[in-house]
């Protein structure tokens, strides 16, 4: 179904009601990579909505979470939120005792500024791991913010780069959608550049919404002035999540504090979603999915280091769990990625990732080609097994754009699956090595 929906600028500030602001108040206390020395670069924020709004959340699946996946996950079973706290500089994740007070502390610090109950407050971070939070200059940020909460795009902006660690480029977009003769706004932003590879459930359990392999931080927010139910908001929030930020990565490896929430207001006063086989269901969903997916996609995009954008298309295995395999076993391949690098169609990288993984594979059944982004001409490097009469330099060629994708038919059944994925540079490993005699160089 294709749902006409329009981009509009202020992110997370377009939908109506919900204010926000970003501010620095020095949280950085053990460097978080070297993007993050970026002087006195905002750190804390704040997303208010008007009024109670409905909630939905996906979090990590990594069995060490930190300590605000926590709180977020049993507060959003309540289905009610109205703010959003969120830090860069630290990812208050194995902090103990210590980190689950402060992760209270800091909601409750909120609560208190905006007259709320504290569990309708939840609470986001990124940035290293093992590190306490300074509470004293949290709880001073969080007040400086609450005076300066407003609804302007430049407010939204402060937030986009706020929740920033090793980006280098804020991640936001809003649209407008029309249900039932209401127009809805939906506003999102996101971070992420480096240990990526989502795989985020309702609950923070095992499995993720969708098979992953189990392996800096993603966090996204997005808020939508609609009226829908809180458990239909869920369900299309995991459909959008699966689809988008579950299909990227861009090191293989999964944070402890990937979260994403959404806060929907009902101030656009459209008739109230409360069942998914709705049509204004079905336009939502359309909305939602675009506004994550463009999200995801500029997480890749602005990896650590990355130079390549690559869109790898696994068909014709025998299940989705086997398609999300291959895919994700190509896509995490440090020789497969370093091929890309370098601009080396290099095949025999490529089915040998294939074969490794838990797909079932015959080797000669299997296609491997390359295509323009979105593009059905494929020049095909592999067919059923075989190398096919294409030139060296034609295969080059096809992969010497920034952004290109990867097709593998595996020729065995109907199912297929994607990842948007990275190549890997000298850039990412000079990035994230830091320097011991230099702690503010190191990641999280």
């Amino acid at each position: 179904m294709k749902v006409p929906f329009k981009v509009v600028s202020g992110s997370i500030t377009a939908p109506k009601g919900f204010r926000a602001a970003g501010v620095f108040c020095d949280i950085k206390r053990l460097g978080t990579g070297k993007g993050s020395q970026k002087g006195k670069k905002r750190d804390i924020a704040l997303i208010i909505s008007a009024v109670p709004a409905t909630v939905a959340g996906m979090f990590t699946t990594n069995q060490v979470c930190a300590a605000p996946v926590k709180v977020c996950v049993e507060r959003v079973k309540g289905g009610i939120a109205q703010a959003i706290v969120v830090n860069s500089g630290n990812a208050n994740a194995c902090t103990g005792k210590q980190g689950m007070k402060d992760a209270l502390e800091m909601t409750s610090v909120v609560a208190d500024q905006f007259h709320l109950s504290k569990q309708y407050v939840l609470v986001g971070s990124t940035g290293r791991i093992g590190v306490t939070m300074p509470m004293e200059n949290v709880k001073s940020g969080i007040k400086d913010a609450a005076w300066r909460v407003n609804s302007t795009t430049e407010n939204a902006n402060q937030v986009a780069e706020a929740i920033m660690t090793s980006d280098t480029k804020p991640k936001q977009i809003a649209v407008e959608v029309q249900l039932g003769g209401k127009t809805v706004t939906i506003g999102g932003i996101c971070k992420g550049a480096g240990m990526i590879q989502p795989g985020m459930s309702a609950t923070g359990a095992r499995p993720a919404a969708v098979p992953q392999g189990l392996h800096a931080t993603m966090l996204s927010f997005i808020t939508t002035d609609a009226a829908i139910q809180a458990s239909v908001l869920q369900v299309a929030l995991e459909e959008a999540t699966a689809q988008s930020f579950n299909r990227i990565t861009v090191d293989g490896d999964m944070s402890t504090n990937d979260t994403v929430l959404v806060l929907a207001n009902a101030l656009a006063e459209n008739d109230a979603i409360t069942s998914v086989k709705s049509k204004d269901f079905a336009a939502f969903q359309t909305a939602l999915n675009y506004v994550c997916l463009e999200l995801a996609k500029m997480i890749v995009r602005d990896g650590e280091g990355v130079s390549r954008f690559v869109t790898v298309r696994v068909n014709g295995a025998k299940t989705f769990a086997d398609a999300d395999s291959a895919a994700r076993a190509v896509a995490n391949s440090a020789l497969v990625k370093t091929s890309w690098n370098g601009g080396d169609p290099n095949w025999g990288r490529i089915i040998d990732a294939i074969g490794y993984s838990a797909a079932t594979v015959v080797e000669e059944k299997v296609d491997i080609g390359y295509s323009a982004p979105g593009s059905k001409k494929i020049i095909l490097s592999l067919k059923r097994g075989q190398p096919t009469k294409s030139t060296f330099k034609a295969l080059c060629a096809a992969v010497a754009p920034k952004e290109f994708d990867l097709h593998i038919n595996l020729n065995v059944g109907k199912a297929g699956a994607l990842m948007y994925a990275a190549d890997l540079t000298e850039e990412y490993v000079e990035f994230n090595k830091g320097d011991v005699t230099d702690p503010g160089s190191l990641g999280g």
